[in-house]
């Protein structure tokens, strides 16, 4: 949001903060998902700009009652019900806000933000435990997610302090708990002294450059988990010739298995190697996946602005994604690395948003 990510009374620096950052990158890509549908997603976007709007300039209440206007007719419609979240939460409203976010995670559990903002408001009430866990759904479900990767770290400082002062008042003769206690909050403690600094406005952008995090007004150094690397160190050039096009056609028969809901086939496109998002278990990773493919009536899988490098026996695919359902319209940027194995390429890992 363009005004300063100040702390507000009862709300805590870690709120403020994941609260915007949320806000921002899940408006961005709605704007990109949007932008291609003609007239009517250009209306619906004005729209979203108007909540917006209101949002920034703090007329909280104008924003919730143009938000409930509009999804009088679109209930569902997960953009807009993200803004109203926004609202109820700048607006003090912190358990309708709580409700809202809750609710975007049980219809849309593919999009991270609503877990990140649901994350935001349980931190605010110093429930560190459901910040937790919402947060590492957030992760689990974009892997990619550094806001969430550097939010958990602000969690898991928090629920440390708690267990060192609980520690401490169990045994206050334990020479090793103060000092550990001491460092945590002489980390919360400079981090406010810096002072918060402007977020960064909500502004159009391409899905493949989005903006940079906002600053934090108060959090612990971040932890943000760095995924191994997958491809050799060796030079990297653009494919070309046969390879390049199976490689292609490896991504393009993953995308339309995926929009025939053919489970199947959409999963054979993922080798042994595979690893799923956030180490869960592969027959976890196939079944959640078989749950939200199949009962979806249409689902379209579109890909462009492909991308293909080699290095050995290896591919990295990067492209722009259109991904729209019954329920859902998504614009984002994928990743895909492949090994190949015999005649095929296989998907051996995924990413989005780089």
């Amino acid at each position: 949001m363009s005004h300063p990510a100040k702390s507000q009374p009862g709300r805590s620096g870690l709120e403020s903060r994941v609260f915007r950052a949320g806000l921002r990158q899940f408006v961005l890509l709605a704007l990109a998902a949007l932008g291609i549908g003609g007239s009517l997603a250009w209306a619906q976007a004005d729209d979203y700009a108007e909540v917006n709007r209101l949002v920034r300039a703090g007329q909280y209440n104008e924003a919730l009652y143009k938000a409930d206007q509009y999804l009088v007719g679109k209930p569902r419609d997960p953009q807009m019900r993200f803004l109203k979240g926004v609202a109820q939460t700048e607006s003090g409203k912190t358990t309708e806000a709580i409700a809202t976010f809750a609710r975007l995670t049980e219809d849309y559990p593919e999009l991270p933000e609503p877990y990140n903002n649901l994350a935001v408001l349980y931190a605010g009430q110093s429930q560190f435990d459901k910040a937790r866990a919402a947060l590492e759904m957030a992760i689990r479900t974009n892997p990619s997610y550094a806001t969430a990767h550097e939010n958990l770290g602000d969690v898991y400082a928090k629920l440390a302090s708690q267990a060192y002062s609980k520690a401490l008042q169990l045994d206050g003769t334990n020479p090793a708990v103060a000092p550990k206690l001491s460092l945590i909050r002489n980390l919360f403690a400079a981090d406010i002294k810096g002072g918060a600094r402007p977020a960064a406005p909500v502004a159009a952008a391409t899905p493949s450059a989005p903006a940079a995090a906002a600053p934090a007004a108060t959090k612990a150094p971040a932890v943000v988990a760095t995924a191994p690397a997958t491809v050799p160190a060796a030079p990297v050039a653009p494919a070309s010739g046969d390879a390049q096009r199976d490689v292609e056609a490896a991504v393009m028969a993953w995308a339309k298995a995926w929009s025939s809901k053919n489970v199947p086939g959409y999963l054979g496109a993922y080798g042994p190697a595979f690893t799923p998002p956030g180490g869960q278990a592969r027959a976890a990773w196939e079944a959640e996946r078989r749950a939200r493919i199949e009962p979806r009536s249409r689902i379209g899988v579109d890909i462009s602005d492909l991308a293909i490098t080699l290095s050995a026996e290896r591919a990295t695919a990067r492209f722009r994604q259109d991904y729209t359902s019954d329920t859902l319209n998504i614009t984002s940027r994928k990743t895909l690395e492949l090994v190949k194995s015999g005649n095929r390429w296989l998907i051996v890992r995924e990413s989005t948003g780089s």
